[in-house]
């Protein structure tokens, strides 16, 4: 879309439902891409990180950032969980042509961010102690953890607000700019690290205050964005705020309790990992974050199709959502198996690079060779989630996530590590995705099926569109018995 002047859409008087014609296919795919442009931008200089720490020689260093990374998670998934209710409510409002309800609850919107980030992120610091010690670090590589994020922890809400802001971009549907945004607060951090780390001598605190100012460059051109450029961000009415933070909390929170399954999942794998020694930390740390390089196609996928489903469901185009659903699950699909060969034929680049040996050799190659296939499932489950999320149904992907976090990893990986060691704990993590993604994706066709035929009771009323999860019952019991209903009955 070419890009409007906030002057340019006040005299046109509403914002543009780009995503309501046209090709679901090339929206996937444009959203997708540009998306992940700038997503793969900060988990590449992430990924540089642990290379320039990993340059120091001293194993506890890089121990250190899988310890704080699995606390990182967490706090980055309460933020997605808000970008994505952000995104759905406001992409609604746009797709049913309320320009100034739009802008309302994307300024709403950025208030519950700034000051549920603000409180987590201080709050976590005097426990960060207890913290890393239940996850299993010690000595030395404990206090490099609790030094790094005790800089970066509290600047959670400068993350949280710059990342809202892109999905405000990405829900009007301008994808270059919501991809600057992470892309050049990528770039900033590329930059500033290896002159703190190195130029400075600051090591493990020069990679953290790196962190830090590239987050304020974060906020910086996020909001220049959403508010300068396209005029999104509407000043919040006090009066206002509680209804519209209801609304925004209906996908909210069930897509936060959905996100904070995942670094659950990915602590315990580290809790495992860590009764193998520093070096298989390490091996997993580089696995990690290679994770989000390769595969942040699939990571930004769940984000940038939902503005598509969103704006689609309020305007009522569910022949549209449906298309869109199975675009997303093509391009999935071939973007894993391409990166799954590319990592394959590119394991010993990558085990030279880190310089890693022993145990921290073998879980790199053994990811690289076997384990990275298992994104076809999770990719399943992401295209799912997003689905969920955006088309009423958050809760059952807060159960779809939850299950491949307890029941999908929590077994599987105490088996896989009394059969195999360090080795099987990867194993495990990869089989627990196979059933809960393929259930996913067949209960969100299921989903959107009920959408197409119209059904009243599926469907949240006219008067309550703006509340995506508005719907009979609020339990996930309802919602799965709403799907289950009969035909005739559901015509009764």
């Amino acid at each position: 879309m070419a890009a409007v002047s906030g002057k340019g859409q006040r005299q046109a008087g509403q914002i543009a439902s780009k995503f309501t014609t046209g090709s679901p296919l090339r929206h996937v795919v444009v959203m997708t891409f540009t998306g992940s442009v700038g997503l793969m931008a900060v988990f590449a200089v992430d990924l540089a990180n642990l290379f320039y720490i990993s340059m120091l020689g001293v194993k506890e260093l890089a121990a250190a950032v899988g310890f704080a990374g699995s606390i990182l998670f967490f706090q980055i998934s309460l933020c997605i969980g808000l970008t994505i209710g952000t995104g759905a409510i406001v992409a609604r409002a746009i797709g049913a042509g309320e320009r100034e309800e739009a802008r309302r609850l994307a300024g709403s919107s950025l208030i519950v961010m700034a000051v549920l980030s603000l409180v987590i992120g201080v709050a976590t610091v005097p426990f960060l102690d207890t913290i890393l010690s239940a996850l299993g670090a010690q000595g030395e590589t404990k206090r490099f953890a609790e030094l790094y994020l005790t800089i970066v922890s509290p600047t959670m809400p400068l993350l949280g607000i710059g990342m809202c802001c892109s999905a405000l971009l990405r829900a009007v549907g301008d994808a270059r700019r919501s991809m600057n945004v992470t892309l050049f607060a990528g770039l900033a951090t590329a930059v500033l690290d290896p002159i703190l780390i190195f130029g400075f001598d600051l090591d493990l605190m020069g990679a953290a205050i790196a962190a830090l100012l590239s987050r304020c460059v974060l906020v910086a051109i996020g909001w220049r964005g959403a508010s300068g450029i396209h005029d999104l961000v509407g000043r919040p009415s006090l009066k206002a705020l509680g209804a519209d933070a209801r609304a925004l909390f209906k996908v909210a929170g069930p897509a936060t309790l959905t996100n904070i399954a995942t670094p659950v999942a990915s602590a315990y794998v580290t809790y495992s990992m860590a009764k193998f020694g520093d070096a298989a930390v390490a091996g997993l740390a580089i696995v990690d974050r290679i994770v989000p390089v390769a595969f942040g196609v699939i990571f930004a996928l769940s984000g940038a199709v939902g503005p598509i489903f969103a704006q689609n469901l309020g305007a009522r185009r569910y022949d549209r959502i449906r298309e869109t659903l199975r675009a997303s699950l093509i391009v999935m699909l071939v973007y894993v198996a391409t990166l799954w060969l590319v990592l394959f034929l590119g394991q010993d680049l990558v085990v030279r690079v880190f310089s890693v040996q022993g145990i921290a050799a073998e879980i790199v190659r053994l990811f690289c060779t076997m384990t990275a296939g298992g994104f076809l499932f999770i990719g399943c489950l992401f295209v799912g989630n997003a689905a969920f999320n955006n088309l009423g149904f958050p809760l059952l992907s807060t159960g779809f996530n939850w299950g491949r976090a307890t029941l999908g990893t929590i077994p599987f990986v105490t088996l896989g590590a009394s059969v195999a060691g360090a080795q099987g704990i990867i194993y495990g993590q990869a089989a627990g995705s196979l059933i809960f993604g393929l259930a996913a994706v067949v209960m969100a066709f299921r989903v959107v099926g009920r959408l197409r035929d119209d059904r009243p009771e599926v469907l949240a009323s006219d008067e309550d569109w703006r509340a995506p999860a508005a719907l009979p019952a609020s339990s996930g019991k309802a919602a799965l018995a709403t799907l289950a209903v009969r035909p005739a009955e559901a015509e009764d």
